[in-house]
């Protein structure tokens, strides 16, 4: 469970860490046949930490140690063995979408709102969005979301395939992807497990392919000027100009 509220569950160093710690837990433990990963809050989660981004602008030693610690959070949710069902009750805007889009199964409320918003605020896709966003609606789809970082609606990304279950309203979720859950748990749990092995190798080997680039571009953007530009805009609620520096 993210459970940061008062923050919007946003992903900086400590969260990310909480994250990957719980997940080699399960992967450990040997008795869970499932998992639900959940939020507290207004919102599943708002994204990167803009004020660590800040703090960390044009520090090469530091941004590097964010992309690789991002790249362990990536191969961590592909490695967890067994099933992950996001429950999607608000918003999962950046980094939070790249979680979501991460799991085995997405159970989300009509109106939420799935959102890569990182080249509008000035960052490349790199943290895993130019594996998981083609993958789960085609590649002209998922470039088409990801040069804007327009926002999609839980019923639109159903219709696209990025969302699994829809439920109507947000108190549904929980209830909804438990309920995945159970039914999951109660299948044979080998069977369950290989196959989801067998998908996530798809992933993985495309991630190998293309995670690494995409890092290197995201880190080079996160010393640039336009990323202050894109924060500051967004925390002063006004529109961006962007220089290309």
């Amino acid at each position: 469970m993210l459970a940061r509220p008062d923050l919007l569950n946003r992903v900086d160093d400590e969260l990310r860490d909480a994250l990957i710690d719980a997940l080699r837990s399960v992967a450990n433990d040997g008795s869970t046949r499932c998992v639900v990963l959940g939020a507290e809050g207004k919102v599943f989660s708002a994204g990167g930490d803009m004020a660590m981004m800040k703090a960390k602008h044009g520090d090469v030693v530091a941004i590097h140690r964010g992309t690789d610690a991002g790249r362990r959070l990536i191969d961590t949710l592909f490695d967890t063995p067994v099933p992950v069902v996001a429950a999607v009750h608000g918003h999962a805007i950046g980094l939070g979408s790249t979680l979501v889009l991460a799991c085995d199964a997405v159970v989300a409320a009509r109106g939420v709102r799935i959102v890569d918003s990182h080249v509008a605020i000035g960052l490349v896709a790199g943290d895993g969005g130019v594996v998981m966003w083609p993958s789960a609606m085609g590649m002209v789809k998922a470039k088409r979301h990801l040069l804007t970082g327009d926002p999609l609606l839980a019923e639109d990304a159903a219709a696209l395939g990025v969302v699994s279950d829809l439920v109507e309203t947000a108190d549904e979720v929980l209830p909804a992807a438990r309920a995945l859950a159970d039914r999951i748990a109660a299948l044979p749990p080998l069977a369950v497990q290989g196959t989801k092995r067998s998908l996530n190798h798809v992933m993985r080997l495309r991630a190998h392919e293309v995670l690494e680039l995409s890092f290197a571009y995201e880190a080079e953007t996160m010393s640039s000027q336009d990323l202050l530009e894109g924060i500051d805009a967004f925390m002063e609620k006004r529109t961006p100009k962007f220089t290309g520096r």
